[in-house]
């Protein structure tokens, strides 16, 4: 038996210790301290998918690694919030230093966060001898940090892939060396940044401002960029108009700027500001200013006279989508983490002589939270393992999984009561840093715009239509998968009819035409691993979300539909979240 704690207002006549026992503090643990591979069963069954024989050496790993995203990483993660990273603008000496102190609690985490990632050379290695696909397990990696810290996540990730990869494409041989010693602990180690952003927005590049100008075979880069994230990383690509180019996004190209020259000497790279920002504290975001920055132009050789090959931006653009990707795992993560605690929360919580957990209304909100999760892992998990890679893939599942991160973590504080609104309990800052998923790497509109690229230039819809088509393949010989297989056929439909509207009407049409792809997609997903995995959860778990999303309610709206998200809540919850 638990012993409370009886203050004197126990003592009131209406008090006593059977109310107290309501709100015991040690009742209300949190997912804090779980191990977060443990208790999640659906990412255990992912795993056991894409890892096929591997898993048997993988999963004491992924136990290590819930152990410590869920323990140490979500503790440290909860002091950074609380003592963010500091400037150091001038040493004493009134020299401009620009050096970013982060706390102790961001060192360690990075760390820790850094020697388990399996991005390392040496873990990739360890994981292919073992017959494991090494990005599935980076995959984990990534889902298991966004529930502790997106804002680590951005600064371990932001744009190292995309560094790396034009760097080795385009860069001098010096320069690469330099590049590869910084990326030695692979990826995902902090060093990189990707620079866009400017005073006009972060959308309309074609208006930027900064400029290059070429130093024999290095070039001399000026401008101001407004909001950076990482800015204590040391390799950044920067994009810029060099001079005598056409003004406008041909005229753009993307350079390399590391934090020192090749002679060794600091580079002209300052910081003006930390952003004092809503969330994501953990990653320090600034407004950077080159001056005289040395930089190398990340294009081919025989365009440097021009300042580019004129496709710099789109090269850049096709390694964004992997960025994309990214920001999707950290919506994803931040709504896992909102489930959880909500789980745990309203089986702590009592109200009106019940736990919240028992309450109908309450088992409906947690019933829609975990198909809505589910619904957005499985788009994550496809974008980066499901093969064809696809096009459209990650504008959609950005457009979806950023959106729930948001509206999950807002669930979850309506949930946690005015407890939730406080500080101290997770879910606020779960929230704050959920904000700013749907504006890294371009918002609603912005992806919406590059489906329609993609439709118009690449014919990406046809492979897309195709992978649903074989996502149903697989499925259950159900009702379920019919309305699906009937919602493919309406969407190629809607896609023909939308190619036919006048210009002005078609862009404004993007936006539910883009929502409808995603509702398919994620259905067909969930109905592909119901095919696959023993028993019927998942099924159950696709037919509440196709009959969210894709059933035609009729004038009752649904009301008299079955209520299976109540009758078999304890399936739906026992298959979300595992008591240790």
């Amino acid at each position: 038996m638990a012993s409370y704690l009886i203050e004197p207002f126990d003592r009131l006549p209406y008090g006593g210790t059977d109310k107290a026992r309501r709100y015991a503090t040690e009742r209300y643990q949190g997912a804090a301290g779980l191990n977060w591979y443990d208790c999640d069963p659906t990412l255990q069954q992912l795993m056991r998918h894409h890892l096929g024989d591997g898993y048997a050496w993988a999963e004491p790993r992924l136990r290590e690694l819930g152990a410590l995203m869920g323990g140490p990483v979500a503790a440290w993660a909860e002091e950074t919030d609380r003592n963010p990273p500091r400037l150091e603008k001038y040493d004493r000496w009134g020299r401009d230093i620009s050096r970013v102190v982060m706390p102790p609690s961001f060192e360690a985490a990075r760390d820790a966060v850094v020697a388990a990632s399996f991005t390392r050379p040496e873990a990739i290695a360890e994981a292919r001898a073992a017959g494991a696909d090494p990005v599935a397990m980076g995959v984990a990696w990534s889902y298991l940090l966004d529930q502790a810290d997106i804002g680590m996540a951005c600064a371990l990730g932001t744009g190292g892939d995309m560094v790396v990869a034009l760097t080795e494409m385009f860069a001098p041989d010096d320069v690469k060396a330099r590049v590869r010693e910084l990326f030695a602990a692979g990826e995902f180690s902090g060093e990189a940044a990707q620079m866009l952003t400017e005073r006009a927005g972060g959308s309309d590049l074609g208006a930027l401002e900064s400029t290059a100008s070429r130093d024999g075979d290095a070039w001399r880069l000026n401008g101001l960029k407004w909001f950076a994230s990482n800015a204590n990383g040391s390799a950044f690509v920067v994009l810029a108009k060099s001079e005598g180019a056409a003004d406008g996004v041909k005229g753009i190209a993307p350079f390399l700027v590391l934090t020192e020259r090749r002679d060794g000497t600091r580079n002209g790279v300052r910081i003006r500001r930390l952003k004092d920002k809503l969330g994501t504290r953990s990653v320090a975001s600034a407004e950077i200013e080159f001056t005289d920055a040395e930089a190398f132009l990340l294009a081919p050789a025989e365009s440097a006279g021009s300042g580019g090959d004129g496709k710099g931006l789109g090269r850049m653009m096709q390694l964004t989508n992997g960025a994309r990707l990214g920001i999707a795992m950290m919506g994803l993560g931040c709504a896992r983490r909102s489930l959880v605690e909500s789980l745990l929360y309203t089986r702590a919580r009592e109200a009106f002589g019940a736990p919240l957990y028992e309450q109908p209304l309450m088992r409906r909100k947690l019933a829609e939270l975990i198909v809505e999760t589910e619904a957005v892992q499985a788009l994550v998990f496809d974008g980066y393992l499901g093969r064809p890679r696809l096009r459209l893939g990650p504008a959609l599942i950005k457009l979806r999984a950023a959106r729930l991160g948001v509206t999950a973590a807002s669930d979850a504080i309506e949930i946690h009561g005015g407890n939730g609104y406080i500080e101290q309990w997770p879910v606020a800052r779960i929230l704050r840093d959920a904000q700013v998923n749907p504006i890294w790497e371009g918002g609603d509109n912005i992806l919406c715009l590059d489906v329609r690229r993609s439709i118009e230039r690449q014919g990406a819809h046809e492979p897309f239509l195709e992978r649903l088509e074989t996502a149903l393949r697989d499925a259950p010989d159900d009702a379920t998968t019919e309305l699906v297989s009937r919602r493919v056929g309406d969407l190629r439909e809607a896609i023909g009819r939308w190619g036919k509207l006048d210009r002005v009407t078609g862009e404004a049409r993007l936006f539910p035409l883009a929502q409808f792809m995603a509702d398919v997609y994620a259905a067909a997903l969930l109905l592909e691993q119901a095919g696959r995995e023993d028993g019927d959860r998942k099924a159950l778990v696709a037919r509440l979300y196709a009959r969210a999303h894709l059933a035609d309610h009729g004038p009752l709206r649904g009301i008299d539909a079955p209520a299976e998200d109540l009758e078999r809540f304890d399936v739906l919850a026992a298959g979300a979240f595992a008591e240790e």
